[in-house]
Parts: structure tokens; C-alpha cells; sequence
């Protein structure tokens, strides 16, 4: 990996080793003002020569309407105050290299623009707000940054000009350095998206307040809480994806065996990166007892003919829209008779579950109609003492159940997370809410209160579900669900 100099090097040592660099180079380099053994003939020539590629005519994203309708509403929510949307910042992961970058959820709703350092800032006017996107502009050709700079275009890649961010995004845009500036002047109330950038944070220091920041991220946290007609599309184009990556794995299923559980999180990988952005979250490859962890991504256990293979694992879209899915699969393609038991309550509590989705439910009922489910398994099966009404009245099936059944599901895999209670788990589904319906049973390795033969199975089925003016549709009835589908599906791709 090259090395690029330092931009951001003190003026006062680039003119000291500017010095040095004459004295001691057999070319004489003279100094130029910008980076140390960068002669006078050779800053000159990069500035020269290059073909203008300034793009012209392009169209607005596919969501820019969406995005545009999302601004107003927030507008609305909050006339008269300035609000600041950053997008965040690249962070470090070792020395000199950073993380790859993931714009806010907050931002990248409201903008659709995924690129670091943006802000999105809505001035008060009269008649609402006026929008504008800061951006970093593309690397200036007279300065050398576009070369010399590790951020530079010819580093990194291609920055989109101002006036072409315009045209993609449909907000008025200006140069992200002068907004600090900017920030420290403006008058009135502001409120910004905490978290992201702590320099435009900074300039707002004196401005803002916890309690009002809070405010605004929990408006838009529910904001999302009802997806529209765009986003219940990119769901969808992220849960299609997803099917064909656990069509990947059950096709290398072999290949595991012969290695780890890392060979199924990299076949999966790769089909998120070649069909979307990345994957959503941490993947999930839980073979055999790793199965009974509910969030097993160190993905470095045997894989073994005869065991279950817990897969948790979803595609991000480019638009950050992400899938979350799970199915528990045989590894040899059959589940034994004891697999199969298991398996089959978990089925017959997710059905219970999805069929409770509908508008006008209570967002709980999902989780309470499978967990009854569940219970009643149990005390069929002597596990724990019933009747069932006393063991969901104290709790007692969440020995082997753990957690809850679903969650909001879009930017984040675990989406509208700061919506307010009343309006999240205590409110009343809607239209185009999407959640996941992911019921389970765990019987670790170690539990002596049940019999050998359930020890080390773990069971989850997840699907992500749209809530419709008349009840629900399945975004992931591609993937087969009941057992003998499952063994049949993977008997066809295994050939």
C-alpha cells in the first residue's frame, strides 16, 4: 500500500525540511509552499494538462422525491430552528488506515448522499427551511491535494463536483470547510445529530443543548418507523440478494466441512459485496452448539455432517437498506429426529407470529402469539411445569427462548432504535412498517434441566416481514421454511 505525504503537516516544518531538501538533493528543490521535495517545475506541471471531466446532465437519485418529502416533514416538525445532519467522519483502524465508510442513518435518509464528511444543514425561513448539502469538493488541481494528499482524488478516487451534487441530490451545495465558520456565527435555536462529527459539534458548543438534540434524533428515529414506497423496494432488493447468498452456502456446505464456519461468512460476503454495499451486520455462521449464542460472529468452529447450522445474515443494499434473515439448516441436508422436533415448534411459533402482523395489531402481539407457542412445547415436552399461563405469567420459557421475537428492520438491521416506547413496542402497527418474526429455541451445551439428546441444539427462523393495508407479505418467502421444504431445497443445490 503506498504512502502519501502528509497534507495536513504544520506549514513551519514543510518549509524546514523545504530547506534541507535543497541543500541536500542532487536536483535542487526549490521550495514551493506546499509539500517538502516537491520541486517548482514538478508542482507546476500537475497543474496543467488534464482533461476537464466535469460531468453535465445528470439525473437525480431514485429516492431524491422520497428524501425531499422526508426534509419537509422535518422542517415542519421544527420551524424556525436550524438543524445540522452530519454524515460522519472516516475512522481509524490501525495507524494510517481507516474503517470503510458508512454515512449516519440520520443523513443518509435525508440526503441519500453516502459520502464522509457531509452535513446537512436546514436554514429557517419564512415559509420553512432551505436545505443545503456540505460536501468536500473535488481535490483542487492547483493546491496538489489531488495527488500529494492521501484523500486526494488520485488516492482514493473521483469526488463529485459541487454543481454536481446538485444536479444527483437536489439541494443547493457548498464547501463543508467553511461551515464550521459558519456554525459559530449563526444565531437562533440549532439542534444537531450527535454522535458523528465532533468538529461540527465543536462549533456548535455554546448553541445546543442534550435535551434538544435528543429531540431530533428521536423524531427522525420515527420518522422511519413507516418505510415508503421506495425503501419497502430497496428491502425487498436486499432480501432477494440475501436469498441467493444462502443459496451460495448450502452449495459450498462441503467446503466448510473441510474448513470452518469462515467458509460460509465468506460466501456470503462475497454475494453482499457483489450484489450491494456490504453486509448488513456481523454474519452469523453458528454450526453445532455455537448455535445456542444468539450473536456467534467470531464464524471459527468446525462445521460437521449431522449437526445444524445456524445462519443469520443479511445484504446491505448501495442505499444501506439491509436484510436479516435466518434459517437452521442440516448440514448433512436432513435434520434427525430430534433436530426435526425442535425445528418444527420454532416453525409452528413463527407462524403464529407472522400471522398476528397486521395493521391495527399491537406491536407485541407478534412476540406474545409465538412465545405461546413456544411455552406450550415446552410443557408438552416436561421441560418446565405448566399450565402455560403461569409459565408465561413468570417468564420461565425465556430459559430456553432468550430473547424477543422481532424488531423494526431498514438502515439498521435493528432500525428506529431511540423511537420513544409508546410509539415502538407499546404502539400499533401500521402500513409499511417492516419487522422481522424470529422466534427460537436454545438448549445449550451446559443445561443439565433437560435431556442429553436436546443439548447443543439451537433453532431460530427469521423473516422479514411488510406490513400491508390488509395484513402482511413475506419479503423472504423465497427462502423455504417448513423442514421438509428446507431439505428438499437443499437436496436441488446440492444436485
Amino acid at each position: 500500500m503506498s504512502e502519501a505525504l502528509n497534507p495536513e503537516t504544520p506549514e513551519a516544518v514543510l518549509d524546514d525540511a523545504a530547506d534541507q531538501a535543497d541543500e541536500e538533493a542532487p536536483i535542487k528543490q526549490r521550495k514551493n509552499g506546499l509539500y517538502p521535495g516537491v520541486s517548482d517545475e514538478l508542482a507546476e506541471n500537475m497543474k496543467s494538462g488534464w482533461a476537464d471531466t466535469e460531468l453535465h446532465g445528470l439525473e437525480p437519485i431514485a429516492q431524491a422525491a422520497h428524501t425531499a418529502a422526508r426534509r419537509a416533514a422535518l422542517s415542519a416538525r421544527f420551524p424556525g430552528e436550524r438543524l445540522v445532519v452530519p454524515a460522519g467522519n472516516l475512522k481509524t483502524r490501525s495507524n494510517d488506515t481507516e474503517y470503510p465508510f458508512r454515512a449516519s442513518v440520520e443523513y443518509a435518509y435525508l440526503t441519500g448522499n453516502l459520502t464522509e464528511d457531509g452535513v446537512l444543514v436546514l436554514e429557517p425561513v419564512a415559509d420553512g427551511h432551505k436545505a443545503t448539502i456540505y460536501l468536500l469538493p473535488r481535490s483542487d488541481r492547483e493546491n496538489g491535494e489531488f495527488w500529494l494528499s492521501g484523500q486526494g482524488e488520485l488516492w482514493v478516487g473521483r469526488r463529485h463536483s459541487l454543481a454536481e451534487a446538485e444536479q444527483l441530490y437536489g439541494i443547493p451545495a457548498s464547501d463543508v470547510r467553511e461551515l464550521p465558520d459558519r456554525l459559530r456565527e449563526a444565531t437562533g435555536p440549532v439542534r444537531v445529530v450527535r454522535g458523528y462529527d465532533a468538529g461540527i459539534e465543536a462549533a456548535l458548543t455554546d448553541k445546543v443543548t442534550a435535551e434538544r438534540d435528543a429531540e431530533l434524533r428521536v423524531f427522525l428515529s420515527e420518522a422511519r418507523l413507516v418505510k415508503d414506497e421506495f425503501e419497502a423496494g430497496e428491502l425487498q432488493k436486499a432480501v432477494d440478494s440475501t436469498v441467493r447468498g444462502f443459496e451460495d452456502v448450502v452449495r459450498v456446505l462441503d467446503k466448510a466441512e473441510a474448513t470452518s464456519e469462515r467458509y460460509i461468512e465468506g460466501t456470503f460476503f462475497l454475494r453482499a459485496r457483489v450484489e450491494g454495499n456490504d453486509i448488513g451486520y456481523g454474519s452469523i455462521c453458528a454450526a453445532g452448539p455455537h448455535a445456542c449464542t444468539l450473536h456467534w460472529v467470531r464464524n471459527d468452529g468446525p462445521v460437521r455432517s449431522g449437526d445444524l447450522l445456524l445462519l443469520d445474515a443479511g445484504v446491505e443494499t448501495h442505499t444501506l437498506y439491509t436484510a436479516d434473515v435466518t434459517r437452521t439448516l442440516p448440514v448433512n441436508g436432513t435434520y434427525s429426529q430430534i433436530q426435526r422436533k425442535i425445528y418444527d415448534a420454532v416453525y409452528e411459533a413463527q407462524e403464529a407470529g407472522i400471522a398476528a402482523v397486521r395493521p391495527g395489531a399491537k406491536y407485541r402481539d407478534f412476540h406474545d402469539a409465538s412465545q405461546r407457542v413456544l411455552a406450550e412445547k415446552l410443557v408438552e415436552w416436561g421441560l418446565v411445569e405448566g399450565p402455560v399461563e403461569r409459565v408465561l405469567e413468570l417468564g420461565l420459557q425465556r430459559r430456553w427462548t432468550l430473547h424477543g421475537t422481532g424488531h423494526m428492520l431498514g438502515m439498521d438491521v435493528h432500525d428506529c432504535a431511540v423511537a420513544r416506547t409508546e410509539t415502538y413496542v407499546d404502539g400499533t402497527l401500521e402500513p409499511g412498517m417492516c419487522l422481522t418474526v424470529e422466534p427460537g429455541l436454545y438448549f445449550q451445551a451446559d443445561d443439565l434441566t433437560v435431556p442429553q439428546e436436546y443439548r447443543g441444539i439451537g433453532v431460530r427462523i427469521e423473516d422479514d416481514i411488510l406490513v400491508t393495508q390488509d395484513g402482511n407479505r413475506n419479503l423472504s418467502a423465497g427462502l423455504p421454511r417448513r423442514s421438509d421444504e428446507v431439505e428438499a431445497w437443499m437436496a436441488a443445490l446440492k444436485g
